[in-house]
């Protein structure tokens, strides 16, 4: 009994999307876009015209990004990275906000209702999500 737990439980550290996390990066912006936006078609039902203006939100959410990923590496590369001050923090997080206040507001115009219902509570889930993997990230180094 000891041991069909203990694979199990062994089984489920491994697995999961955490597990592709290192393709996701070597991606371009327009292949992260491309991916993003057909799996919103397929949890949407997206119409061709939704499905292309919805893509050009998420080609430029991508490349800014991207733009951001390198930026941050190239800092640490170099040794000039140095941990935010509390007003550099503020000013990151409230620019973070506004757009994402953007990118709603877009998504409002290009998807009807009911799409956008559920857009927001894959938004929400997306979140929550987040927030436990980083739970579960200091949980295992700690």
């Amino acid at each position: 009994m000891v041991m069909l737990i203990s694979v199990g439980i062994a089984a489920q550290k491994h697995g999961g999307q955490g597990m592709h996390k290192g393709q996701k990066m070597d991606l371009s912006a327009e292949e992260m876009a491309t991916l993003h936006t057909k799996r919103m078609t397929l949890a949407l039902d997206l119409t061709k015209a939704q499905f292309d203006k919805v893509y050009e939100i998420n080609l430029e959410n991508a490349e800014l990004r991207k733009a951001k990923q390198d930026q941050m590496k190239s800092m640490k590369e170099n040794g000039e990275w140095k941990k935010p001050t509390s007003e550099e923090h503020f000013k990151m997080q409230n620019e973070r906000l506004d757009h994402q206040i953007a990118v709603q507001e877009k998504m409002k115009k290009i998807l009807d209702e009911k799409q956008y219902e559920a857009w927001k509570k894959m938004q929400k889930h997306k979140k929550s999500m987040h927030g436990k993997k980083k739970m579960e990230e200091r949980g295992r180094r700690g």
